[in-house]
């Protein structure tokens, strides 16, 4: 087994074969708090397909030890090779290991691990840690696995909208996602949603983002969108 230190110059060396400095140009403004130097440049799909191939390799589990990275595409690299763990609580234990380490929206919102799915009674307790942890893109990933698994009506309950309206905070990046959270929630679940909305029991940005985003959507009919523009708090 090579040194950790030889595959991660080997891993980097690779994804700087993939860069495209045009992506670049266009994805540094998407995160503008991440330093334009420690990005790439490398294409999501480009990206997932080399993560495939490097799962397969004894170098990932040499990779997945080292925390934390100098690059974007790292991290990127590094969520990617945790949605191939198969085992349920191998997943578990690396997201939270690696979840202190996620400093941006991008990182945070692309992987989705399909053992998620096979788990959902037990990821609910990990999940409300998550959404309790305090840590801004830990809490935003645990909104974002809420809003992605739970959200159908074989997988959902109202208590789940609550947990999401319980949570109070100043960072953009968790109320950006609690607006996504209930715009999507009143697409999937409107009964459930629109009381939270009527009886403003969210904060009055994430309110009027949630009725934004809500209206923007293509699956939410006019009659609602109407009803939702109705329901806009003024300042």
């Amino acid at each position: 087994m090579e040194s950790q230190e030889t595959v991660i110059r080997q891993v980097q060396k690779e994804l700087f074969a993939m860069q495209d400095k045009e992506y670049w140009e266009f994805h540094r403004k998407l995160i503008p708090n991440i330093d334009p130097d420690r990005i790439i440049g490398v294409r999501t799909p480009q990206l997932r397909s080399y993560a495939k191939q490097l799962g397969k390799r004894p170098e990932a589990a040499v990779f997945l030890q080292q925390l934390p990275h100098t690059y974007y595409e790292e991290n990127n690299l590094h969520a990617f090779l945790i949605e191939q763990i198969k085992d349920y609580d191998a997943c578990v234990a690396a997201w939270n290991r690696f979840l202190p380490y996620v400093d941006n929206w991008a990182t945070c919102d692309m992987p989705s691990p399909k053992v998620f799915k096979k788990h959902l009674p037990e990821l609910r307790t990990q999940i409300r840690a998550w959404m309790d942890s305090g840590e801004t893109y830990t809490v935003r990933f645990g909104i974002g696995m809420l809003m992605r698994l739970y959200l159908e009506p074989e997988t959902f309950s109202p208590e789940y909208p609550a947990w999401v309206a319980e949570i109070q905070s100043e960072e953009y990046y968790i109320n950006m996602m609690v607006a996504w959270y209930f715009a999507t929630a009143l697409a999937k679940q409107w009964e459930a949603a629109v009381p939270y909305i009527e009886d403003r029991r969210l904060s009055q940005w994430c309110h009027n983002k949630s009725i934004q985003k809500a209206v923007e959507s293509s699956r939410i009919t006019p009659e609602r969108k109407n009803y939702l523009r109705g329901l806009r708090w003024k300042a």
